[in-house]
């Protein structure tokens, strides 16, 4: 798509702008939603593609002119500020808080240090697709007994490591420039430099020897977005060549014969899958007693059984790795001494050529001066918030007009919630009350095949139902994507998808898919939770045949609900634990 599509789109030009008494225009009927490349416009009921907008330059920059005059008026007591938002970070999460803010009628800043994008664009979600990608053709090609089952035959398949990651550079620089262009458009200024409260609404911005660079702003409403940082556990230096975090992991500068990674969450399995597919062998080091202790039992066994049986990887769990020592690439070893977990006795040291530290990551919430609001970040780093994003002091009390989303505050760390919790932030900052309910938000994991997930997994749901008395009302129902026509033209019959409900009042809790393109499944299931459908409510959908949405279609349609009509009343969501 031109960059002059993705401009037009960003800029909201299909509508005029009425200015509002309070200086805000009401954001609930026109939502724009930016994916890095596209964006679409939904006025009302009609829906309208980027095709469609017409609009010059000229009357964009009017309509920014309009709002600037309208949020102008906004004050209190007299008082006005530069802004009436400013955000600390730019990542997916403060770039979308940013746009819903503009299209509300807030004149906008954003105060970055780093790189527009944030982690998820520049050193974690996007870069990452992009290498399994690549890596993914690659196993593909190479999986000759399955291309031969569908009569394709190739010969000698390889590959060059600096062009994969070169695709995964570009990518991440064109989604980067895609973003800024999108903020600038609609008229967001840009604040270089690291961003410190320094009152109540006030935050002074600079960069580390550099004079050219920072000031002081004032706004009505603050919101943090820093984000978060690989964490590093005790013991582990990084050098970067052959003990190194995703943030290095993901420039592919070199391919290790044997590669150990320390944790078997999202970021050590979706690496498990590049590495191997590019000819590594792989250790995975894990604290707890099973591989992918985040995930549902059932789905992690499978997992397991797809994902790491057949490849060259093996595990040790129930281990520590509490001394590391980097090595030379080519030359020496990378040392790692493994500790048993419960008993804190030395019972391995693993010599390996490189190490991945997968082991999570840990809010960026340093230099934030929170003291200047008379509020603190707790003891893992996070900054606390209510369920309105709201910052809370060190009494627990609401900080006026000051706000935190995302990875910083610890709710859930995904760059999608991220985005969803600066929405949600902005409609209280414009008086419209907002909960986001995070138990509607879908996780995925970018394997071959892939994981996704919404809700909490079988066993804290069980345990959630078992504490309120309902025990005997959760029901699970399953199916197997060997029963999917599309899947099984494919020849990726292997999966399955699960979901957990109540069969007394046809409440949705969870699904959990493992299948080809489960990252794409899960949305109609993690809608329905947000939208309170229930499972007579659904069951009743239209999927186009043969596609892989029939899988979920087989699943709704499986459930079975106690003596419920459509008449009945939607239940209220219940109160279960997310999957971490």
């Amino acid at each position: 798509m031109a960059v002059t599509g993705v401009l037009q789109s960003a800029l909201g030009c299909s509508t005029p702008v009425q200015a509002q008494p309070a200086g805000r225009r009401c954001g609930v009927h026109q939502i724009h939603t930016f994916h890095g490349l596209h964006r679409h416009s939904v006025v009302g009921q009609q829906v309208v593609s980027l095709s469609s907008f017409k609009c010059g330059l000229q009357r964009c920059r009017a309509q920014r002119a309009c709002r600037a005059r309208a949020v102008s008026t906004f004050a209190q007591a007299g008082t006005k500020y530069d802004y009436d938002l400013v955000i600390i970070g730019c990542g997916v999460g403060g770039h979308g808080a940013a746009l819903h803010a503009v299209e509300c009628g807030l004149k906008v800043a954003i105060v970055e240090g780093h790189d527009i994008g944030g982690t998820c664009v520049n050193r974690g979600c996007v870069p990452s697709k992009a290498l399994l990608a690549a890596s993914g053709r690659v196993r593909e090609l190479k999986n000759a007994m399955h291309l031969k089952s569908m009569g394709i035959q190739v010969g000698s398949v390889s590959f060059e490591r600096q062009p994969i990651a070169d695709h995964a550079n570009q990518l991440a620089s064109t989604i980067a420039s895609n973003l800024k262009r999108s903020l600038e458009a609609i008229g967001v200024d840009i604040l270089i430099g690291a961003g410190k409260l320094t009152g109540p609404h006030t935050i002074k911005y600079s960069l580390p020897g550099r004079v050219d660079v920072g000031g002081t702003v004032t706004a009505k409403d603050i919101m943090i977005a820093t984000g978060s940082v690989p964490f590093v556990p005790p013991g582990i230096p990084i050098d970067g060549k052959t003990v190194f975090t995703s943030d290095h992991a993901l420039k592919l500068e070199w391919i290790p014969k044997w590669i150990a990674i320390i944790g078997s969450g999202y970021i050590g399995l979706e690496f498990s899958d590049v590495y191997t597919a590019l000819g590594s062998e792989v250790t995975f080091i894990e604290a707890m007693d099973n591989l992918m202790p985040g995930f549902d039992k059932e789905v992690a066994r499978i997992a397991q059984r797809v994902l790491i049986n057949p490849r060259p990887i093996d595990w040790h769990t129930g281990v520590l790795a509490t001394k590391v020592t980097p090595g030379v690439p080519g030359v020496k070893p990378v040392l790692i001494e493994l500790t048993d977990f419960k008993t804190k006795e030395v019972v391995d040291t693993l010599e390996v050529d490189a190490c991945l530290v997968a082991t999570g990551r840990a809010p960026y919430t340093h230099g934030l001066n929170l003291a200047a609001v008379d509020a603190e970040v707790d003891r893992r780093g996070f900054v606390p918030v209510n369920e309105k994003m709201q910052v809370l002091d060190k009494s627990g009390k609401v900080v006026p007009n000051l706000y935190c989303i995302g990875d910083a505050n610890g709710k859930y760390m995904l760059a999608h919630a991220a985005s969803a919790q600066g929405i949600s932030a902005v409609e209280n900052i414009c008086g419209r009350s907002h909960v986001l309910n995070h138990a509607s938000v879908p996780a995925a994991c970018f394997t071959h095949p892939e994981v996704s997930f919404v809700g909490p997994t079988e066993e804290q749901a069980r345990e959630t139902a078992q504490k309120e008395g309902w025990a005997d009302k959760l029901a699970v129902v399953k199916t197997s994507f060997k029963a999917n026509s599309k899947a099984l033209a494919e020849k990726e019959g292997e999966g399955m998808a699960k979901m957990i409900y109540r069969k007394d009042t046809g409440e949705i809790i969870g699904v959990h898919i493992i299948g080809l393109h489960a990252a794409d499944l899960i949305h109609e299931a993690s809608n329905a939770v947000a939208t309170r459908q229930t499972v007579q409510d659904i069951k009743f959908n239209v999927h186009a045949h043969p596609t892989l949405s029939e899988v979920l279609d087989e699943l709704f349609k499986g459930a079975h609900v106690e003596k419920q009509t459509r008449a009945n009343i939607k239940p209220e969501a219940a109160k279960v634990p997310v999957a971490a």
